[in-house]
């Protein structure tokens, strides 16, 4: 392969603008990485020290090998929304424990004693979804009082799936091992229940589906919570607990030894001598255009996160404005489909093309989404761009190859649907903190409103109010900004977590290590291509 030359000039006026830009936007995402550290009040912080305890954050430190990363998940999960703040009551991500790479997943029983709120709900199953499709073991750090009842109409029905991919992926073979610190009640007992290995710590664990005042209520029971669900009794009476455990460190130390008696997994790919990018990782804060309005070249930034900047384009001459090709991240083959413009026929034809190779090669796809959509316009309709987009979606939507998607710029209308969306189901998908995500721009959305109310003025024969539209016009697009950014995006759970551009490499070498580490085929068939 041939070495990408850059055409970046880093003393440019549009480069530093640019720069100075990106660098604003990172102290916005620094900030809120901050944010999203948050476990509880100071008093319940010191309560939780005070009593020997460690905090969600310590206990998964503890946890991992020494200096293994640990890539943190849906940090953002409940941010702009009015329940228990950004990140819900859980601490999620993927690290080494014991030499395998695996989930982990920590209540913060500092915050409401960790009771699951919906966004906290939502954060879990994506966690589950994640651990499932990379047959990666599941590590709980069980302190929770369940559902928060004030929000039980929106979670209970959904609640229950959390359980049932437990039991599935224990039929797959996929352990989930619950260590249990503190009380764990009502839906919060079911996840230890469910687990293939359960650790409860002693005099601190308490595990029940109704704590002593609501057995009183119903039964007349008096009782403790010791005695009804305590670590002692679920270890030596009722069989729940399959290790009881000292204190916290013992609980932590039990865990570990357990993934280490787990039978390895097979299909870690042994690489070449890896050689990093040619062009500085800083040089992307400056490449990447900050204003999701101005295009910039995907290649620069594609010869900033693969090895060696070296990129074997595919069909470069054909349409332009979507660039796909094969390169190499921490010597693990990828197929990159990009964005440099709207997608039209021509592009869409190329994209699905690729996909369908990529498939025959069993080779993982690396989408880089900045897309305000598909051409619209009399011409381009004549020439089918409706069934050649469908082509395009088609292809992504029955590809089986694992897939990557990150958010560079925009990702509007049926462009994030061809580019591999939420709702396609990559394993991954991570943004930028500038992106933004919508049905269409702010501008054009507050534009097309106000024709449709001109033109409904005029069908009713009255004066269309220019003022009054001018004024719904910029509400219309201040509403549309706030909901489209990338907080407001991650708060719904639309990624995985904003990232920082500067990372890239590192979270794609990341993933694709999490990926290589289970089977994966490529598609054998396709839905019908509309000709």
């Amino acid at each position: 392969m041939s070495v990408f030359q850059s055409k970046i000039n880093r003393n440019s006026e549009s480069y530093q603008r640019n720069l100075a830009m990106m660098k604003e936007k990172i102290v916005e995402l620094e900030a809120k990485q901050k944010e999203a550290l948050f476990q509880g009040e100071e008093k319940y912080l010191a309560r939780t020290k005070k009593a020997g305890r460690l905090l969600a954050r310590e206990r998964i430190e503890m946890l991992l090998d020494v200096d293994s990363p640990f890539m943190e998940l849906c940090p953002f999960a409940g941010w702009g929304t009015d329940g228990f703040g950004t990140g819900g009551t859980v601490v999620a991500g993927m690290g080494f424990v014991s030499g395998r790479m695996s989930m982990l997943n920590s209540n913060v029983g500092t915050i409401k004693g960790g009771a699951i709120d919906y966004a906290t709900l939502q954060k879990g199953l994506r966690i589950g979804e994640i651990a499932t499709e990379n047959k990666l073991p599941m590590i709980n750090m069980v302190e929770s009082a369940g559902a928060n009842l004030p929000d039980q109409a929106k979670i209970f029905n959904y609640g229950g799936a959390n359980f049932r991919g437990i039991t599935q992926r224990s039929k797959q073979g996929i352990p989930t091992i619950s260590i249990v610190f503190g009380s764990s009640t009502a839906g919060g007992a079911y996840i230890p229940g469910m687990s293939d290995y359960v650790i409860m710590v002693k005099n601190e664990a308490k595990v029940f589906l109704a704590g002593p005042p609501l057995v009183k209520m119903a039964t007349n029971e008096v009782t403790d919570e010791e005695s009804l669900g305590g670590a002692k009794m679920h270890s030596t009476v009722s069989g729940v607990s399959d290790y009881m455990a000292e204190d916290e460190m013992d609980g932590i130390r039990l865990a570990r030894e357990i993934i280490s008696c787990l039978k390895t997994e097979d299909g870690r790919q042994e690489t070449e001598e890896i050689q990093e990018p040619k062009y500085n990782k800083e040089e992307i804060l400056g490449v990447v255009s900050a204003d999701v309005r101005i295009p910039f070249d995907q290649r620069e930034l594609i010869a900033r996160i693969v090895d060696g900047s070296e990129f074997s384009e595919f069909k470069p001459a054909y349409g332009s404005t979507l660039i796909t090709g094969y390169a190499k991240i921490n010597g693990y083959q990828i197929g990159i489909i990009a964005n440099n413009g709207v997608l039209f026929s021509e592009a869409a034809n190329k994209g699905a093309h690729f996909i369908q190779l990529c498939n025959q090669n069993n080779t993982p796809l690396l989408f880089l989404q900045n897309i305000t959509g598909f051409m619209v316009g009399k011409k381009y309709e004549e020439e089918g761009i409706i069934k050649h987009g469908a082509k395009l979606i088609n292809a992504v939507s029955n590809s089986t190859v694992p897939a990557i998607t990150i958010i560079t710029g925009a990702s509007y209308g049926a462009g994030n649907y061809a580019m591999c969306g939420r709702a396609y189901k990559p394993r991954f998908l991570f943004s930028y903190p500038h992106s933004k995500i919508a049905v269409m721009g702010p501008d054009q959305l507050a534009g097309v409103m106000q024709t449709i109310g001109r033109q409904a003025a005029e069908k009713s024969g009255i004066q269309y109010d220019e003022e009054q539209g001018k004024a719904m016009s910029e509400y219309m697009v201040k509403e549309a900004e706030k909901q489209s950014n990338a907080w407001y995006a991650s708060g719904q759970l639309w990624d995985d977590g904003v990232i920082d551009p500067r990372e890239t490499r590192n979270y794609l070498k990341f993933c694709l290590d999490v990926i290589h580490r289970t089977e994966f085929k490529g598609a054998e068939g396709f839905g019908v291509f509309r000709m």
